[in-house]
């Protein structure tokens, strides 16, 4: 056999062990694609975001006589518009499940408008077995600040503090979320409230842990849905 034979032949051995070798390929496509495969997780139908929202117990709190039109309300919402949300009461703001809130962030800040939302909120603190009690509402305010407390069953809490700027709606509504959901801690409830928008037409609404975590899974994550009181403060520099 000639010398150019011999390494003709050597060739063709070696293409043909590289070809048969399952652990070479294995490995280069290791190298090729470094990472693991993303679990895309299936979007639900409306009735599906509702039965699980039911088994997780967020309609709870909703009358017996209302709980059909509440849930077929937020299977329609998530459907036609995958946006969280329920129906109000007749001509109203008041919503019918007693976890979502709508509120005039204008009107929590001035006076009177405290007392005004704790009414509204009391009876989801009632239906919870929890009480919500308020007194001794506190002034003090010149032409350029503000000193505002109140006490909840027994705790004073400060509803606004400092010196007026064009963030007084803003701390008004994040203090007026803290000292519900103080609240709420003291007396042992898994449940807190989470912000949502803040304005002539802003919003709040009571969640558990598990609550909340199906409805960044499932609705989008932006300004329309809710988010922890962090994230909050973080975005809107409170």
């Amino acid at each position: 056999m000639t010398q150019h034979m011999k390494a003709l032949f050597l060739i063709i051995i070696l293409t043909s062990f590289l070809a048969c070798n399952p652990k070479k390929d294995n490995a280069v496509s290791k190298i090729k694609n470094p990472n693991p495969e993303k679990t895309i997780q299936q979007q639900l139908s409306g009735k599906e975001v509702v039965e699980e929202l039911e088994r997780l117990g967020y309609f709870n709190l909703t009358s017996e006589s209302e709980l059909d039109t509440v849930k077929a309300d937020f299977e329609i919402k998530y459907t036609d518009q995958n946006f969280f949300q329920g129906p109000m009461r007749g001509e109203t703001l008041n919503f019918m499940d007693y976890r979502y809130y709508w509120v005039d962030c204008e009107e929590l800040f001035e006076v009177g408008g405290l007392t005004t939302y704790l009414k509204q909120v009391k009876p989801t603190f009632e239906k919870l077995g929890l009480e919500l009690a308020w007194e001794n509402e506190q002034s003090e305010q010149d032409e350029r600040s503000w000193k505002h407390t109140i006490e909840l069953n027994g705790n004073e809490y400060v509803a606004f503090d400092g010196p007026f700027s064009d963030l007084d709606w803003g701390v008004a509504y994040v203090n007026f979320i803290d000292m519900l959901n103080a609240e709420l801690r003291r007396q042992h409830s898994n449940e807190q409230f989470y912000p949502i928008d803040c304005g002539n037409d802003g919003r709040f609404v009571l969640l558990t842990p598990n609550q909340y975590d199906f409805i960044i899974r499932n609705y989008p994550i932006d300004h329309e849905h809710p988010t922890t009181m962090s994230s909050w403060r973080s975005s809107n520099k409170l």
